[in-house]
């Protein structure tokens, strides 16, 4: 009866660790790739969002007439350092306008850069203030945070326009092995609105979607699978398994003399 018992409790843990095991199709990345075809790729200009701190720069032809419409506490003052150009930059309110020098509120909610960039150009232009004025925008904190089963979470700026999530996760030092890779989630607000999306990076059907270049304060999260979960529990890691049949087996050999 026991000797039955004995061979039921190794039968079961044998099956145990290998239902724990991870195959190919959960790790490897965009697997069906070589179905995929040319695609060509879709920059997008992202919207511009509440707390967003904003650089933007007026010119012209005779300099001097765009010194009043730039935003810098020292006409002397050059610097590249982009904490102190956050200073200076234009947040947008919670109301998604900015204070623009002269011309007052501006309400920029829905717009991208560009259409700051043309919305000040006619304004300036239709007011009488500068001629021909060169306007430039640019988003001065974007950032991402990444949660979950990555070697370093946290979150990450970027300066340029875009970003693509395979990048992003590039920055947090790529998936641990106990990361699942099938259902990622992706937390966008945008517009006030939040949605919250499930995307499988072991495919390339996102590739094409509104998901493969992230916008500012997305937070994307990946969670932890079973061998992570389990190994927080009593159980242990499969070398505390191991140890514990181990035992269980010396114990009932030991019985059974």
């Amino acid at each position: 009866m026991l000797n039955k018992i004995a061979s039921n409790n190794i039968i079961f843990l044998i099956l145990f660790l290998f239902s724990s095991c991870a195959t190919k199709k959960d790790i490897h990345y965009f697997q069906n790739s070589d179905t995929v075809g040319l695609n060509t790729i879709k920059y997008e200009n992202p919207n511009i969002q509440v707390n967003d701190i904003l650089n933007i720069n007026v010119s012209a032809l005779i300099p001097e007439t765009a010194l009043p419409y730039n935003n810098k506490p020292s006409l002397n003052v050059v610097t590249s350092d982009i904490e102190v150009k956050k200073l200076e930059g234009y947040l947008v309110s919670s109301n998604g306008d900015i204070t623009f020098p002269i011309l007052g509120k501006i309400n920029i909610l829905h717009k991208t850069t560009t259409d700051l960039e043309i919305l000040l150009k006619k304004l300036l232009e239709e007011g009488g203030h500068i001629i021909n004025p060169v306007i430039n925008v640019r988003i001065l904190n974007s950032k991402v945070t990444i949660l979950g089963e990555v070697n370093t979470p946290g979150t990450y700026s970027f300066t340029g326009q875009n970003i693509t999530l395979p990048q992003a996760l590039g920055y947090a030092g790529d998936l641990t092995i106990n990361g699942i890779r099938n259902d990622i989630l992706l937390i966008r607000e945008e517009d006030s609105k939040r949605t919250i999306t499930h995307l499988d990076l072991t495919k390339t059907d996102w590739f094409n979607s509104p998901y493969y270049f992230l916008k500012q304060n997305d937070v994307i999260v990946i969670k932890q699978n079973k061998s992570k979960i389990k190994s927080a529990g009593f159980i242990g890691t499969s070398g505390a398994i191991l140890s514990i049949a181990s035992i269980l087996l010396s114990t009932i050999i030991l019985i059974t003399r």
